[in-house]
């Protein structure tokens, strides 16, 4: 089962956390919807390739990535979206797009958007379309140590 090995992370970790299961639902948006969890406090997950390597954006379900921004932040010559075909094959354990914002359990960096942490919790999907974790904010930033950047467009 997809969510086994972040679960299994998050109790080596003693941290405590709530798995929250809703109905199928793709975008961030629809899965706070559908938890009742305030959009703001779902992280999504977008997949990046910065100077070709796997990298993840986690930023509030309404916002998108400006990666003129992220580019500029990081100093690198190349940010872009990866394509699904690039990325899929390195999240086995995961339905694809339900990727936990977990980059240390999948071997790559995690830029976290500053305005995540204006919340004390913080929800992601757990790997399914189905089944979202919640937990403190303080605890993600501790087990993952994202690099904190501003690179969040608000919604229009």
């Amino acid at each position: 089962m997809p969510v086994d090995t972040l679960k299994t992370f998050l109790d080596e970790h003693d941290v405590k956390y709530v798995s929250i299961k809703h109905s199928t639902a793709f975008t961030a948006q629809e899965i706070a919807a559908s938890a009742h969890i305030p959009g703001k406090e779902m992280a999504k997950t977008v997949m990046l390739k910065i100077n070709g390597e796997l990298a993840m954006a986690v930023l509030p379900a309404p916002y998108q990535v400006d990666l003129d921004k992220l580019q500029e932040a990081t100093g690198a010559d190349t940010v872009e979206l990866a394509s699904e075909d690039e990325f899929k094959a390195h999240f086995p354990d995961c339905e694809v797009g339900a990727m936990p914002p977990f980059g240390n359990l999948y071997g790559m960096d995690v830029f976290m958007a500053a305005t995540l942490a204006e919340d004390e919790q913080i929800a992601f999907n757990a790997g399914t379309h189905t089944e979202l974790i919640q937990m403190s904010f303080s605890d993600y930033v501790d087990l993952v140590e994202p690099v904190t950047l501003q690179f969040a467009l608000e919604p229009a």
